[in-house]
């Protein structure tokens, strides 16, 4: 007997029903539970229709809604699931049987485990399935036991592991999930660290859907467990990999080929290591400089101000290093101008960034080929002065200052009309 069934024939032997478990539309007992911004929980297909239909107000208060996101209210459903289980007199009619035990059954013993998987992402990504079963199911304990059997078991087999990734990219990433339980998936997956990695660098090489997956499943065990962090930085094929995903010209990889998605979980998996010295060092030969300036000039549809941030980051970074700090220099007018552009259109962390490259390669490092790069970018030394005068960051205003005076060395005449003007705001 299904959930719905099951709360229906509770309601037609007389049982009383709470009012706060019937949904405000429907007035049914909500199956799966959901809050819009106003507080107000719906069930999700009641609240859904209503959306679909062009409405922009919360039907309880006809508030207009600032956004139309619904929340999993999870612990409403635990008590309605709770109470099902309570009033229930026949226990033999109303044993709640998870609508999923059939798939994780046939999955631990399947030869080829990929149609199984299918029918697990399936069940997870269908809205009419109640969040807390598809929490229940992945709490068990024994379904990330056996994905990450499934991913070490199967290590080149790319159907299986398009499959496997595929879910276990759901169950990472989305919002119904609770953190307790994508805990437990990576705790399964990094118990056998070594196979698991192996499986996604697999996967890391082919199609671009599968790259992204695997990837997204990368970046959530980096950041969920810092101690991976260096075994998995060592892996050989890593970084190249990674590099690839956010468009490296060294593979041929034109900036209009560049996929948004792809961009934002390679950046993010790239900053993480980044964090290990031996990481960075590899990330610079292999082309990491390069990789981060064609995101900075490439279109903020393709790379928004959060994956401009990252690059930023990874500039950063490589201005810390000869090689990196070559490789900007070489190319000091296309470097410039990229940082120059995105450096006051990112959040706080990405312009202390920028400041961060040019004031390594102008003033702590004195490259003349950087400075008369600024000093040549139309407003570059204007953005600066502009960046010191502003709400920005005690580190920040010390950098620029720094860089106004290098420039003031090397072309007292570039600011001299600054001067004559406005020198209420000199900073020397």
């Amino acid at each position: 007997m299904g959930r719905k069934e099951e709360i229906v024939q509770l309601q037609n032997i007389g049982v009383k029903v709470p009012s706060f478990f019937r949904c405000p539309i429907s007035l049914d007992v909500m199956k799966s539970p959901v809050s819009l911004c106003t507080g107000i929980t719906y069930d999700r297909s009641s609240i859904r229709r209503w959306l679909d239909s062009g409405n922009n107000t919360c039907p309880a208060t006809m508030q207009p809604l600032l956004s139309t996101d619904l929340v999993p209210n999870l612990t409403l459903q635990s008590l309605i699931n709770f109470w099902s289980a309570s009033v229930a007199t026949d226990t033999a009619t109303f044993v709640h049987r998870h609508p999923a035990a059939d798939i994780l059954r046939d999955l631990s013993s399947s030869v080829n485990p990929a149609p199984c998987l299918s029918r697990l992402a399936d069940f997870l990504l269908d809205a009419d399935n109640d969040d807390f079963d598809k929490n229940r199911l992945i709490g068990s304990g024994s379904c990330a036991t056996t994905l990450s059997a499934v991913v070490c078991k199967n290590g080149s087999q790319i159907e299986i592991l398009e499959a496997a990734f595929r879910v276990l990219a759901l169950i990472l990433t989305s919002e119904f999930i609770e953190e307790s339980n994508k805990k437990l998936v990576i705790s399964s997956l990094v118990s056998n660290l070594d196979s698991s990695v192996s499986s996604l660098l697999f996967l890391l090489g082919k199609n671009p859907d599968s790259r992204i997956e695997a990837a997204r499943v990368l970046d959530s065990i980096l950041t969920s467990e810092p101690d991976s962090r260096v075994p998995i930085s060592e892996k050989p094929d890593l970084i190249p990999e990674l590099i690839r995903l956010i468009g490296s010209t060294e593979e041929g990889v034109g900036k209009e080929k560049m996929d948004r998605s792809a961009i934002e979980v390679g950046l993010a998996c790239l900053v993480t290591i980044s964090g290990v010295r031996r990481a960075r060092v590899l990330m610079v030969k292999k082309g990491v400089v390069t990789a981060a300036k064609n995101i900075l000039m490439a279109d903020a549809s393709t790379a928004p101000a959060t994956a401009a941030e990252k690059a930023l980051k990874l500039l950063e970074v490589a201005s810390g290093l000869p090689e990196g700090r070559s490789t900007i220099c070489e190319s000091a007018e296309e470097f410039v101008e990229a940082i120059l552009g995105r450096m006051m259109k990112v959040g706080r962390k990405g312009t202390e960034a920028a400041v961060m490259v040019l004031w390594s390669v102008c003033h702590l490092f004195r490259d003349q080929r950087a400075v008369d790069a600024v000093m040549s970018a139309n407003g570059g030394v204007t953005k600066i002065l502009l960046l010191m005068q502003s709400d920005c960051s005690p580190a920040v205003r010390h950098m620029s200052g720094d860089l106004l005076k290098v420039f003031r060395v090397n072309a007292k005449s570039c600011l001299a009309g600054y001067d004559t003007k406005t020198t209420h705001i000199m900073p020397f």
